[in-house]
């Protein structure tokens, strides 16, 4: 398996999780300005979509979009997946709320040229977003005491918060320092370069 990447990006959720699941993959950092992987190929014969994460299963198909892939880990790590009859539609529903709701919101800040008034805006509806999760995390996760592949992904949108100077609500930011603490966030973050 391989899992193209690029350091700090949303494809960090789906390096996570892989870890954690304790599966056997390759990784390959993508540059995303030149869309040119470490080894020089063009990444859009990869991924026509041009952005990551990019899973290339051992079988040689491709999964794409953190939803997809986090929820294919979670169905091969069943641990890495919350328990109860409606666990799977739960844990897509907190996928897609972090994805569609949380880390969209952050595009401002990723964009060359964006406002002030731009970033402002969007980091006010990005913190009032995630106060939905300090409840959420009174057990230490967002499905109970178990970490999850949904965890990996809001990890990294939170280090976002951080690094754009989002406030974060105590539990928000206790969260954080408990994923850091994971050997799996650890190898991750080693792997790209941001230990």
């Amino acid at each position: 398996m391989i899992l193209y990447f690029a350091p700090g990006a949303c494809s960090l959720a789906d390096h996570i999780a892989l870890i954690e699941a304790g599966l056997a993959f390759d990784t390959v950092e993508v540059d995303l300005k030149t869309h040119k992987t470490a080894d020089g190929e063009d990444y859009f014969t990869v991924n026509s979509k041009g952005y990551v994460p990019s899973l290339r299963l051992d079988d040689g198909q491709l999964l794409t979009e953190n939803i997809a892939i986090l929820a294919w880990i979670a169905d091969q790590a069943p641990s890495l997946a919350p328990a109860g009859e409606l666990s799977r539609y739960h844990l897509l529903e907190t996928l897609a709320y972090i994805s569609s709701e949380i880390h969209k919101s952050f595009k401002p800040f990723f964009k060359p040229g964006a406002s002030d008034e731009d970033k402002a805006e969007a980091a006010a509806v990005i913190e009032k977003r995630l106060g939905y999760f300090t409840q959420r995390l009174q057990a230490g996760y967002l499905f109970g005491k178990e970490a999850t592949v949904a965890d990996a992904y809001l990890f990294v949108v939170l280090t976002w918060a951080q690094k754009t100077h989002i406030p974060l609500s105590a539990p928000l930011s206790a969260f954080v320092e408990r994923m850091r603490g994971r050997a799996a966030v650890r190898a991750a973050l080693a792997d790209e370069g941001l230990a």
